[in-house]
């Protein structure tokens, strides 16, 4: 899964989809995620009016803000009958300015209108699952009581860590199952005319009606992430400057760091580098940020090693706060010597890059890490192909379990010489790479500009000239990269972000008939559903071609001592001669689903996410 961007004021330490403590911004992200999760929602363009009448209804406003002053209203909402104010919601940022601009200081009805720009409503069921969060957030720490700093930050980031490795597997076969059964549920909901298959299938393969294979086990348990961040913080404990990472958040009243040596899932070396950063910090006349009152500079490092050369790249982040351009100069030649010492060379440290943050609140910018020192990229190595790797780029976490991951992968799909796969985020190019010499073509499409940089780096780099990389959006480029591919034995191979693939994306290759087969790569299984549950639902008007059903599962231990994995899930399309007809409730089911292209509603996420 790639990187995701986070936006908000607090922040907090969690367990990330790779199982690490990691500093994200919390309730403002999570709680507001459905505005960018593609589609578009009035909630954006908000605005508050107050200042109303007593008695007035609702036609009458419209009326007065519609015909009389001219305005494009999307929908007026009141909280309750007889309120002195209520929200109006415009479809872009230009209508609602022109709203605020008629509507304030406008007398109605001998009332002086007021009329503000307004926050977006939070998502409901996001807010109320964080509010049950905070319910064992208190449940844990009274349960932390009596426990040593180790032992809570190892319940924090390796929770798995005193539970024997095969006892992992189970429980991670158990959660997966789980979780795939809830996907067969919505499947159910849509199938009425499949039902008596899928009940058969379910005799077959123990309570699903795909096969769902034996979780493959990392070939490395110990040592095995590639890339790490940690904080920058003070150990409780022995108050001192740590490097390591925060065993709570700074909404519950904890801001403590703690150090991160007995953690049997980073490597040595990457340990020897925080070790050396951290003498650095301490003996630095500059204290670390705090984040209760935005004070400080030492905010977090970054370690990427390569499992093939064994190669360290270092990112140090810091806010400048209000240091000069020249103090900022001779920082930076401090951060080379200490980064150029015999020890450092020892532990395998050969480039540094230097980021200064200026990012502390929504909306604020912030600059781009600034190499320092040594090669600009470290190269690791999967299935006999380099890649190289940036400071940005994405990368899986366990190099070793990556290459399982690929040629599982490759595997299931059933790629031919005259196939072409269709490689969706693909990141750096690491799997469409892995797929090329098993097909006749890839086409790649990405996000980040220098994500698509590297990936044609490494595609030259390993000699692979049957490789294009396209930078874009996939909602908005896959039509026209589509348009490229030749055959009709298509293979798209899926691994998005948390979210998940935008609806634009998912309709076009619903629609895109020569698809005809996807693989679905995810670490997180459950999020992944509503993609899932978008691919197999029955041919409607927009979602035209033949629906796609799932056949294989496999399951990989990516993560270990950590309750997460990744999923590999084939997904093959529906001959059209089997498709049923199209019932009530499917209709019902796109028109929910097509609803967050048209407008993402928080309101109405209870009936559609479930």
């Amino acid at each position: 899964m790639h990187n995701e961007n986070t936006s908000g004021n607090e922040e907090k330490v969690s367990r990330d989809d790779n199982g690490v403590a990691t500093q994200e911004n919390s309730t403002v992200n999570e709680e507001y995620a459905y505005l960018d999760r593609g589609g578009f929602s009035s909630e954006r363009f908000k605005i508050e009016l107050r200042g109303l009448p007593k008695f007035y209804g609702i036609a009458e406003l419209k009326k007065l803000m519609n015909q009389k002053l001219g305005l494009s209203t999307s929908k007026i909402k009141r909280p309750k009958n007889g309120s002195h104010w209520l929200y109006a919601c415009f479809q872009n940022n230009e209508d609602r300015t022109k709203a605020i601009n008629a509507l304030n200081g406008y007398v109605w009805k001998g009332k002086t209108l007021i009329a503000e720009e307004a926050k977006p409503a939070p998502d409901p069921l996001v807010k109320r699952k964080l509010e049950e969060d905070s319910n064992v957030q208190r449940k844990k720490k009274k349960e932390d009581e009596g426990k040593s700093q180790e032992e809570r930050l190892k319940d924090a980031v390796i929770p798995f860590w005193n539970v024997s490795y095969e006892e992992q597997l189970k429980r991670k076969e158990n959660e997966i199952r789980k979780t795939l059964m809830h996907y067969e549920n919505e499947v159910w909901k849509v199938f009425k005319n499949r039902r008596k298959e899928i009940e058969a299938n379910r005799k077959i393969y123990n309570g699903l009606s795909f096969e769902l294979k034996l979780i493959q086990k990392s070939p490395v348990t110990e040592g095995y992430r590639n890339k790490s961040e940690f904080t920058v913080g003070i150990d409780e404990e022995t108050q001192k400057p740590t490097v390591g990472f925060r065993l709570g958040s700074y909404v519950t009243g904890t801001v403590g760091v703690a150090p991160i040596h007995m953690l049997k899932h980073i490597p040595e070396e990457t340990k020897k580098a925080v070790s050396i950063f951290q003498d650095f910090v301490r003996s630095s006349d500059l204290a670390p940020y705090s984040p209760a009152d935005y004070t400080g500079y030492w905010r977090y490092l970054t370690v990427r090693q390569s499992t093939y050369s064994g190669e360290l790249m270092v990112i140090v982040s810091m806010y400048p706060q209000e240091l000069s351009s020249e103090e900022l100069e001779k920082l930076k030649t401090q951060l080379i010597e200490c980064f150029s010492t015999e020890d450092s060379k020892a532990c395998g440290i050969r480039s540094l890059y230097f980021h200064l943050l200026t990012k502390k609140r929504v909306g604020d910018e912030d600059s781009k890490a600034t190499h320092l020192m040594g090669p600009t990229h470290i190269t690791d190595s999967i299935l006999g192909l380099k890649f190289r790797i940036s400071p940005e780029a994405f990368f899986q976490i366990n190099t070793a379990c990556a290459e399982l991951l690929y040629s599982s992968a490759i595997e299931l799909s059933r790629a031919t010489a005259d196939s072409t796969v269709l490689d969706i985020c693909c990141g750096t190019g690491t799997i469409g790479l892995c797929f090329a010499k098993h097909v006749n073509k890839v086409l790649g499409l990405e996000i980040i500009p220098e994500a698509v940089k590297d990936a044609k780096a490494n595609a030259a780099e390993n000699g692979v000239t049957n490789c294009d990389f396209f930078t874009g959006k996939a909602e908005d480029i896959l039509p026209s990269v589509l348009a490229r591919a030749t055959g009709d034995d298509i293979i798209a191979i899926v691994d998005p972000p948390r979210a998940g693939l935008h609806m634009r994306a998912i309709t076009t290759l619903r629609n895109a008939v020569s698809v005809r087969r996807i693989v679905y790569v995810s670490c997180h299984a459950a999020a992944a559903t509503r993609n899932l549950t978008d691919l197999a639902r029955p041919a409607t008007k927009t979602l035209r071609g033949p629906p796609f059903r799932p056949a294989v599962a496999l399951p990989l231990d990516m993560f270990p001592h950590t309750p997460h994995l990744e999923l590999v899930l084939l997904l093959e399309r529906e001959a059209p001669a089997v498709q049923e007809k199209k019932s009530d409730d499917s209709e019902k089911m796109e028109s929910s689903t097509i609803e967050t292209e048209n407008e993402t509603e928080p309101e109405n996420k209870e009936e559609s996410v479930q």
